[in-house]
């Protein structure tokens, strides 16, 4: 049975967090953080099934480097309480086979955030050895910043509406809906609660 999950959330320095952290760990590699000069090495990671970055035509090549992407993140921000990412975090529906989750994301990820201006990191990662075995599920790490050809400049506040998260939400059920119906599946998920659900039935 497919199932909705859409979560969000910050990457923030004053959490102790850090992008290149992130990003070594939802992708299964490693990035040395320039800044601090400390290693996040998690090559022995098991379960990233398909990783890659997505970025504006118009961004120079090295956003689609992940070490050279998240450094550039790291020593953009100089705050101590900077947000560094947005991270959202998708379950992908079980019934679709690898080749179709990917290109799911992919569009999705095309479509919702980098149309607008982001550069997103991607990890798709198989269910744990223990638990559900149908956890199929994605990782995508958002600049917050906007980007041109030269490299990152202002913080767009647009994207912390929660206007466009929802939209996010409804969007992504929309999507995953489609690639459901073209893959032959009656099932279908729906991004509203439960109780406005219940009030439709």
């Amino acid at each position: 049975m497919a199932i909705y999950h859409f979560d969000a959330s910050v990457i923030s320095r004053s959490k102790g967090r850090s992008a290149t952290a992130a990003s070594a760990y939802r992708a299964a590699e490693r990035v040395v953080d320039r800044r601090t000069g400390e290693m996040h090495d998690y090559t022995r990671k098991h379960g990233v099934e398909h990783t890659e970055i997505l970025a504006p035509a118009h961004a120079p090549d090295w956003a689609r480097d992940r070490s050279a992407l998240w450094n550039a993140v790291e020593r953009a921000e100089t705050r101590k309480n900077s947000q560094l990412a947005r991270e959202i975090r998708v379950a992908l529906p079980a019934e679709l086979s690898h080749a179709q989750r990917v290109a799911l994301v992919r569009d999705f990820c095309q479509r919702s955030f980098v149309d607008r201006g982001m550069v997103a990191d991607i990890a798709l990662h198989a269910p744990g050895l223990t638990g559900d075995e149908r956890n199929h599920h994605t990782h995508i790490l958002l600049t917050t910043r906007e980007i041109d050809a030269e490299g990152f400049t202002a913080k767009n506040r647009d994207w912390n509406a929660v206007a466009v998260l929802e939209d996010w939400r409804e969007a992504w059920a929309q999507d995953a809906n489609a690639a459901l119906e073209r893959a032959g599946h009656a099932l279908r998920i729906d991004h509203r609660t439960l109780e406005a659900q219940r009030e439709e039935a």
